[in-house]
């Protein structure tokens, strides 16, 4: 091939990769991140606001930071209690959003969650009370909520270890569905990442809002899949959402649920309905 015929083709594999990259950045540049723990815990309260461990433990849930040996990567370790510790009902920790989603806003949300293992009793969402209110409200300050969990429940049914959002059905909690069987999906693996994105539609609910779309990739889920849509916030107080927040929770005394923890990593939200992702 001629020089000058080589110089234009170089020239064209060098634009080609400046507009790939800058494609890439200009997609990242959309999400706002919200922790992916490679700077520690300082924007994160901890708080165990139901502890009925006996003998007493002191703030016995815990919430550190590890590394992925594979990766290198830090996540964010968390548990009720350790091992062999019951009583601890109402783990609780949050962080502030580095912007709230105002009522009649669209927002996405991206997680990446890996579950240490079953058996577990774990939520995290998105709340929208004052920092101080949030210990008092406990679940309930919930709006939008995703489940990890396969207790038992109080009526008696056994969960499975699917994950679940809040459902409008005679069941609050609804699992969520593989849309190419139309069946509950699989119960989650241990100690694989599952990527999840949660589409908040902060709107009244007289126009739709209060609601949200999640997709997951992870699991049996090779490609990104929409798994349940039209899920409900929990309370539908319509007020701006300012907390990303996490629930864990051993069980009673004398109906323990166990210590398996949740891993959380690279946690980002975005304006609108985005469904890239901010770590690719």
């Amino acid at each position: 091939m001629p020089k000058k015929h080589l110089l234009v083709v170089a020239a064209t594999l060098v634009c080609n990769a400046c507009i790939s990259t800058s494609s890439n950045e200009q997609q990242h540049s959309k999400w706002q991140l919200i922790d992916n723990f490679e700077s520690g815990l300082e924007r994160w309260t901890h708080i165990d606001v139901d502890n009925n461990t006996d003998p007493f433990v002191a703030d016995p849930q815990v919430a550190e930071i590890r590394i992925d040996r594979q990766t290198g990567d830090r996540f964010l370790l968390r548990k009720p209690a350790v091992d062999g510790v019951v009583g601890n009902r109402k783990a609780i920790g949050f962080a502030p959003l580095p912007v709230a989603v105002d009522v009649g806003e669209t927002y996405t949300f991206y997680t990446r969650f890996n579950v240490e293992y079953f058996p577990n009793n774990h939520s995290f969402g998105l709340a929208n009370v004052p920092a101080g209110q949030i210990g008092a409200q406990s679940y309930d300050a919930f709006e939008l909520m995703i489940r990890v969990t396969d207790k038992f429940e109080g009526n008696g049914f056994k969960n499975d270890g699917a994950l679940q959002v809040l459902g409008d059905g005679a069941m609050r909690y609804s699992n969520i569905v593989n849309p190419a069987t139309g069946r509950s999906a699989q119960p989650l693996q241990s100690d694989e990442w599952y990527e999840v994105w949660y589409v908040v539609n902060n709107a009244s609910r007289d126009e739709g809002g209060q609601r949200y779309d999640l997709y997951v990739r992870g699991g049996e889920f090779a490609q990104q899949a929409l798994v349940f849509e039209n899920a409900v916030f929990r309370m539908g107080r319509t007020l701006p959402l300012t907390f990303f927040m996490t629930i864990c929770n051993t069980g009673s005394q004398k109906k323990p649920y166990g210590n398996g923890g949740v891993r959380y990593d690279d946690i980002y939200m975005t304006a609108g309905r985005e469904l890239t992702s901010p770590v690719e």
